[in-house]
């Protein structure tokens, strides 16, 4: 029988067999991998079979509804999607040398950035890169880590916590801005002067799975605020924070920019406390060690073109705008 080091060293990982593992995961069964990656059953079998015999481990298990992954094949999955996305990058490459622009590119955007900058951002990249194919994801972090980390997301604009920067992810700050604690117009509590005079609401608050207690502490620890964190809803889209804010009479926190822009004017009121809060910062972010295309410097390009045009800009809005953020680059 070949040992493990053996096999290793006499077949290795082959492109075909990266794909139908990644096709099998994304459409949860071998059939469906095999329409969208245009072969046989039999070819998606057969390679996921060589993989497992390469590996020696197991990499799936069969069951009714599809396939469900091991510990072993959830690891091989996430490396085997950043390689996929690394040659996906290179033939973007490629073709934009040979003038050929081509490929996709899956930007996650941060809500108050798609309510104020994000369209004219999208028009100008249009206007450069036509034939690139564009995905947007509404991406408060806590979604965007995830697909930053397997490669799914080519890059985020958004908020990096510090800590996490010097881990998995880096980034490039473009501007800060500040941040308030936010309720619906008319709220019974509208008038509150201080953080303490909240604690017996209910809040609803977005945050990324390793970054609770770095929220915690700017929101409420470091002003000597304790909360019953049952009061507390985890809101994982715009949409659901709005609701829960304007329907639901609950407390958040964010910036302060959006309670002047649309669709947010006249809904929300940035309150006027005692207690102040650090600035926070847009960035962009990206894995750490990883190259961004050329699609991808395209849009970061028009992105900043986009903010330093409305930061000269003399308009009424862009003035509000601009009194609650910095730029930084």
């Amino acid at each position: 029988m070949m040992t493990t080091q053996g096999c290793h060293q006499g077949e290795r990982m082959k492109l075909h067999q990266l794909q139908a593992l990644v096709a099998s995961a994304e459409t949860g069964s071998i059939r469906a991998a095999a329409r969208s990656l245009e072969v046989s059953q039999a070819a998606v079998t057969k390679a996921l079979r060589e993989l497992e015999s390469t590996q020696q481990l197991p990499l799936f298990v069969r069951t009714p509804s599809g396939l469900s992954f091991t510990d072993y094949g959830k690891v091989l999955l996430t490396h085997a999607r950043l390689v996929l996305k690394q040659l996906e990058h290179a033939q973007t490459e490629l073709d934009h040398l040979r003038g050929k622009a081509r490929g996709r590119l899956c930007v996650g955007v941060t809500p108050w950035v798609a309510l104020t900058f994000l369209p004219e951002v999208v028009l100008a990249f249009r206007a450069r890169m036509p034939d690139i194919q564009l995905e947007l994801f509404e991406s408060l972090m806590a979604v965007a880590q995830p697909l930053l980390r397997d490669g799914s997301m080519d890059f985020a604009i958004g908020q990096l916590h510090p800590t996490q920067a010097t881990t998995e992810f880096a980034c490039e700050t473009l501007l800060d801005y500040q941040t308030s604690v936010l309720v619906r117009q008319g709220h019974p509590r509208q008038g509150a002067r201080s953080l303490h005079e909240l604690l017996d609401l209910d809040w609803t608050l977005n945050y990324a799975p390793d970054g609770h207690d770095a929220l915690m502490q700017e929101l409420f620890w470091k002003h000597n605020a304790q909360i019953d964190e049952k009061r507390i809803v985890r809101a994982h889209s715009l949409a659901i924070l709005q609701m829960m804010v304007e329907r639901a009479d609950m407390c958040t926190w964010g910036p302060s920019l959006l309670s002047t822009a649309p669709p947010f004017l006249g809904r929300l009121v940035s309150l006027e406390l005692e207690e102040q809060f650090e600035p926070r910062q847009l960035s962009i972010v990206t894995r750490r060690n990883g190259a961004l295309s050329q699609p991808a410097l395209c849009f970061t390009d028009c992105l900043l073109q986009v903010i330093r045009r409305h930061a000269r800009s003399a308009k009424q809005a862009d003035r509000a705008l601009f009194q609650t953020l910095r730029v930084l680059v």
